[in-house]
């Protein structure tokens, strides 16, 4: 399913996927039994907390939380991408991008899940440790209505990035990536954006898979500045024209 090319057919396929999948573990945990709240980790960290073991209980806590509201998504059939695309067997959805208080200050989180990176096991003596490979290179360019450059925004692995979401809740469906981006709103005269995630995944093998998604997306008016406000923590730099518009581009040939 992840490397349906039809988004169409990903959509219509997605949500039973999951609710076959629930139900599968919810006929083991009838079975065999379990911990049908899946907060064994949670508990984990209380007791470690208790017995003055733990001094990062607040971190951890908040891992498994951001994780459980994955989870839960998936869980009660309300996981509906925004976007989503597959590449070299890897799937990314781009889950929501919602308008969010981040510190005081409105950003755009655009939240992400993704699918089919490569993992391995390791063992070092009696500890074993599950290692997923999945470097991110993100870039946005942003343009007004004629296509002439007013910015470009970069950035490395996404946060909260959880590389094995079984590690928080075991019954987490496997090979999964989840992270977000927080971008700053974009100025005022920005009117379309070009999105660019590049992923790599190493195999335990040593071949890399070099994924790339783009999307190009007329920007919503709640991700603008108003007008006059300036972008915060801009920088400038200079341009050849021809790279920066278009128009005097193909004045020149």
């Amino acid at each position: 399913m992840r490397s349906n090319p039809d988004d169409k057919g990903y959509r219509e396929e997605v949500v039973p996927f999951f609710k076959a999948y629930f139900e599968q573990i919810a006929t083991h945990q009838n079975r065999y039994g379990g911990n049908k709240e899946f907060d064994t980790y949670l508990q984990e960290v209380e007791r470690q907390v208790e017995s003055g073991k733990e001094d990062r209980a607040d971190d951890r806590k908040a891992f498994y939380q951001y994780t459980r509201k994955v989870f839960d998504t998936l869980r009660n059939g309300r996981y509906h991408p925004e976007w989503t695309a597959t590449d070299k067997g890897m799937r990314l959805d781009v889950v929501s991008s919602d308008v969010v208080m981040v510190l005081g200050k409105p950003q755009v989180r655009l939240q992400l899940a993704l699918w089919g990176a490569q993992r391995e096991l390791k063992e070092d003596g009696k500890l074993k440790k599950m290692v997923t490979s999945a470097s991110f290179d993100t870039a946005w360019r942003l343009t007004d209505a004629r296509g002439k450059l007013l910015g470009e925004m970069r950035g490395t692995d996404p946060s909260m990035k959880i590389d094995f979401p079984e590690r928080f809740i075991a019954e987490f469906p496997p090979q999964m990536v989840l992270g977000h981006y927080d971008m700053d709103l974009v100025p005022s005269e920005v009117s379309k954006m070009d999105i660019t995630f590049k992923v790599a995944s190493r195999a335990a093998s040593g071949g890399i898979a070099s994924a790339t998604y783009t999307w190009k997306l007329d920007v919503p008016g709640e991700w603008r500045l108003g007008a006059g406000e300036k972008w915060e923590g801009a920088t400038e730099e200079e341009r050849p024209e021809e790279e920066i518009d278009p128009a005097k581009a193909s004045a020149k040939q």
